[in-house]
Formats: structure tokens, sequence, C-alpha cells
């Protein structure tokens, strides 16, 4: 019966509220070593329209083939920007310049990369192909 719960809160909602962040990252960076992918962390929440606009993109066919590929993604609630901002802080990302925001490790879990601009913090208004190159030019390079 949990775990039916868990299941359908995820299917509603693109960060979940209950998930141990460190937890997840930690997983994330194992498996990551071992397939030679990417991390992405993408630091958000369920009430940003953006993250959901973000989150849209990165579901279409050839984005998700290309992230599938490449990267593991974990998605980070931060809340109210009252959750999770001690990883904020540890990746560099700033979130008062708004969500969502990305980090990019490398296998091994070091920071290759932070949105500390708040590049996609308007996301809804990207275009495909910006979207697109980011994760281009962050895929592993081999």
């Amino acid at each position: 019966m949990v775990a039916v719960a868990a299941t359908q809160a995820v299917s509603q909602s693109i960060f979940d509220e209950k998930a141990d962040a460190h937890q997840q990252i930690a997983a994330a960076i194992g498996e990551a070593s071992k397939t030679g992918k990417n991390v992405i962390l993408d630091f958000g929440a369920n009430w940003c329209g953006d993250c959901h606009a973000l989150e849209a993109q990165m579901q279409g066919p050839e984005l998700a083939t290309l992230i599938a590929k490449s990267f593991i993604v974990v998605n980070v609630d931060v809340g109210r920007f009252d959750k999770n901002l001690d990883l904020a802080q540890k990746y560099r990302i700033p979130l008062k310049k708004g969500i969502p925001a990305l980090a990019v490790l490398d296998p091994h879990g070091n920071l290759l990369y932070a949105q500390d601009q708040g590049q996609f913090e308007d996301a809804r208004h990207m275009s495909y192909e910006a979207i697109k190159a980011f994760f281009e030019r962050w895929k592993p390079k081999g």
C-alpha cells in the first residue's frame, strides 16, 4: 500500500517531497561511476511552472533519449526555498536566482557546472533547441 501511494505521488509531481535527496545523489553518483554517465541535479519544486515546463521538454522523445543515454537525473525538491538548501549551497546553486536550476556532476560526483545565474528560471519561454544544447554540451565526452 505504501509503495502504491508513493508511486502515485511521483506520477502526479516531478519532485518527491519526501525523498532523501542526499541519498538519491549518492546513489546516482554510484550508478554514474559504473556507467560513465554524468549526473544532473535538477533543483526545483512542484509548485514551479517553469520546473514543469523544463520537465516536459526533457520528456520529449529526442531529448529523453539523449538524457537517458548520457545522464542520471536527480530531482532535488527545494520546497518553498526551505528544503535541501545545504545541497544547493554545496553544488553552487543560488536559489534566489530562480528555479529550475541544474548542476552537472561527472561520474565521480565532481561538479562540472552549476547554473548560477538563473539560466532556466524562465524555462517556459526557452526554445527546445536551447534546452537541448545545454544537455548536448554537458553529456560525457567520449
